[in-house]
C-alpha cells in the first residue's frame, strides 16, 4: 500500500477516534463543557483538554505499536474505555466536580486535566 495512503487512513482513524471519544466525554460529565467553555470557564476547558491530551497520547502510542489497522483500533478503542473509566471514578471520589467546574474553579479543572493526563501518559507506555 502507497505510504500516502497509509497516512491518511491512520490519520482518519485516529481522528475518526477522538471526535468519538468528545463526544462520549461530553456527554459522561455531569456538566456542559462546550457551553462552559464559550462563556470563557477555564475549568472546563482544562479538564476537557486535559482529556482530550490525554486520549491523544494513547491513539498516538497506539499507531507506534501496532501493525495493523484492527489492532490499532482495539488499541485505542481500550485506550478511551480505560480514560473514560479513570473519569468516572476521579467524579466519584471528588464528589464537588460538578459544582468546581461550573463555579470556574481553574485550580481544579487543572487537577481534572492532569489526572487524565497521567492515565493517558501511563496507557499509552501499556502499549506495547
Amino acid at each position: 500500500m502507497p505510504a500516502i495512503l497509509n497516512y491518511l487512513i491512520h490519520l482518519l482513524l485516529a481522528a475518526g477516534l477522538l471526535i468519538v471519544f468528545f463526544i462520549i466525554y461530553t456527554r459522561v460529565t455531569p456538566y456542559k463543557e462546550v457551553l462552559l467553555i464559550r462563556q470563557g470557564n477555564q475549568a472546563a476547558a482544562l479538564s476537557l483538554g486535559g482529556a482530550l491530551l490525554g486520549f491523544s497520547a494513547t491513539i498516538a502510542s497506539s499507531l507506534m505499536h501496532t501493525a495493523d489497522y484492527q489492532q490499532f483500533f482495539a488499541w485505542a478503542f481500550g485506550a478511551m474505555v480505560v480514560q473514560l473509566l479513570a473519569y468516572v471514578v476521579t467524579t466519584r471520589l471528588l464528589r464537588m466536580s460538578k459544582d468546581q467546574i461550573e463555579s470556574n474553579n481553574s485550580a481544579f479543572g487543572g487537577l481534572l486535566g492532569a489526572i487524565s493526563l497521567s492515565i493517558g501518559a501511563i496507557n499509552a507506555a501499556c502499549i506495547s
